[in-house]
């Protein structure tokens, strides 16, 4: 199973979905926690080519992007292929 990594802060409701999903499917995930904290929020940023809002989402190397990516994804039947990679 691929290596899944979450940005988040600590009371964004699209974090609690994104993570909600990934629970549903039994996915393990490294979640990294912004909130309080600019070097990591720094280091989401470049690693999401600007993008700095709240979830980033990784599978693997690969950025998703948000929450309402990730929830496409499913929705297209694309995640649990990536997940399985």
């Amino acid at each position: 199973m691929a290596e899944v990594t979450i940005y988040t802060t600590m009371m964004c409701p699209y974090c609690y979905r994104a993570k909600a999903l990934l629970s549903e499917k039994g996915v393990a995930f490294k979640e990294v926690d912004v909130g309080m904290d600019a070097d990591l929020r720094d280091e989401m940023t470049k690693r999401a080519n600007g993008g700095y809002t709240v979830p980033q989402i990784f599978i693997g190397d690969t950025h998703v992007g948000g929450c309402d990516e990730l929830h496409a994804l499913d929705g297209a039947g694309k995640l649990d292929a990536m997940l399985a990679a």
